[in-house]
């Protein structure tokens, strides 16, 4: 429960930053706890998180200004653990370092800053620039769709992964995301219809793709399907070979069982009349 204090700060820092958000910094408080703050960083050019939309959180103390938030990140970027306390001096790791004249605005850019450095602390992580960009440009796709968890579907774009390339293991389908950032999150699933993004998957599919939407041919990709590489593909392969056999023959065992007993009676007579004629 935020003090009265605190309250008022944060009411009037919200004032302050939507009229006039430092660079590619947007932020926000819950609608229903003004202590728990949503941001969405975008990557700046020239840095390899260009054109990405990071999204995260503050949750403020109630005794702020007089003590830090925890800072975290929720979407993968290469530089950051997704949704774990980041330690920097600005964070509720370092609370005797934090200055009550610090606002939310300078919070964000110090973690921006932070952010584009190579600088290590608890909670960060190293990658190649080629990692991360590759990180910016599934953001998008990972902020609205949960980590590839949502149930929702692009037309004329058929999954050819029902779980999901990097899916989180208790992915929310993208609704807190959508709840806190609506007009971005209609933003980022409009893209994703315009480049045919796979939802679940976060790959593009061309236009002229192979790809069937038949069940038949759903259930075959999602068994050939995977991380499996050479062995384990031609593996995989000879099993669904195998079932396709199998289910041919349980389909028409029945009409191989009666062709061979009329086949049997046919050769006997022949047998018989050639017999009988001698």
């Amino acid at each position: 429960m935020a003090t009265s204090a605190a309250t008022k700060r944060l009411t009037k820092e919200y004032q302050a930053i939507s009229k006039s958000p430092p660079p590619y910094i947007i932020a926000h408080p819950s609608e229903k706890n003004i202590l728990e703050w949503h941001y969405i960083l975008t990557g700046p050019p020239e840095t390899p998180y260009e054109g990405g939309q990071y999204w995260g959180t503050l949750i403020f103390p109630p005794d702020y200004p007089f003590a830090p938030p925890a800072i975290r990140m929720h979407t993968p970027s290469g530089r950051f653990q997704p949704s774990t306390r980041l330690c920097l001096s600005i964070s509720d790791f370092h609370p005797k370092s934090f200055n009550p004249a610090w606002e939310v605005s300078t919070i964000l850019t110090g973690l921006l800053s932070f952010m584009t450095s190579e600088e290590m602390t608890t909670g960060s992580v190293r990658a190649s620039d080629h990692e991360r960009k590759l990180f910016a440009a599934r953001t998008r796709w990972w902020n609205s769709t949960g980590g590839g968890t949502s149930g929702r579907t692009i037309p004329g774009v058929c999954s050819s992964n029902s779980r999901g390339v990097g899916a989180i293991k208790a992915g929310d389908g993208g609704v807190k995301f959508r709840k806190e950032w609506p007009e971005l999150d209609e933003e980022n699933w409009k893209i994703m219809r315009e480049k045919r993004v796979d939802p679940a998957t976060g790959l593009t599919v061309p236009e002229n793709s192979a790809h069937s939407c038949s069940p038949e041919a759903a259930a075959l990709r999602r068994r050939l399907g995977g991380s499996a590489t050479g062995v384990g593909v031609v593996v995989q392969g000879g099993q669904v070979a195998r079932d396709a056999g199998q289910g041919w023959l349980s389909r028409y065992k029945w009409r191989l069982v009666a062709g061979v007993f009329f086949g049997y009676i046919l050769v006997a007579r022949l047998v018989g009349e050639s017999t009988s004629s001698h």
